[in-house]
C-alpha cells in the first residue's frame, strides 16, 4: 500500500463531499489531525495514514496512478468526470497526479 498524500486526502474528500470532521470521525482521528496533515504541518504516523486511507476506501475512493475520475456515482449520473462533479459544487479538482477515483455503485 503506497502512502497517503495531503492532496490525495484532500482530493478523496472533494470527491466524497466530506468535511475533515467527517474524515477524522470515520478514521477516529481529530479533525486537527486532518487538518494538519492536509495542510502540510504534520505528517501523521502510518498507522493514522492508514486510518485514512481506509476510511475514505470504505467509502468508495479508489487510489490509482492515474488521473482521478468518478465513474457512475449512482445510475443516474453514471459517467460524470470528476472534473465536472466538482465544477458543479463550486470547488476545484484535484490535480491530474493525485491518482483517486471513485468507485462504481451506489454509496
Amino acid at each position: 500500500m503506497q502512502d497517503l498524500t495531503a492532496e490525495q486526502s484532500r482530493a478523496a474528500r472533494a470527491l466524497l463531499n466530506w468535511s475533515r470532521v467527517r474524515l477524522g470521525a470515520k478514521s477516529n482521528l481529530s479533525e486537527e489531525t486532518i487538518r494538519e496533515f492536509e495542510n502540510g504541518n504534520r505528517i501523521p504516523g502510518q498507522g493514522n495514514l492508514t486510518r485514512i486511507r481506509q476510511a475514505l476506501e470504505a467509502a468508495g475512493v479508489v487510489f490509482t496512478s492515474g488521473a482521478p475520475s468518478i465513474s457512475n456515482l449512482c445510475e443516474d449520473q453514471a459517467g460524470v468526470t470528476a472534473q465536472q462533479d466538482l465544477a458543479a459544487s463550486g470547488q476545484s479538482p484535484p490535480t491530474q497526479n493525485s491518482g483517486i477515483k471513485r468507485s462504481s455503485g451506489r454509496l
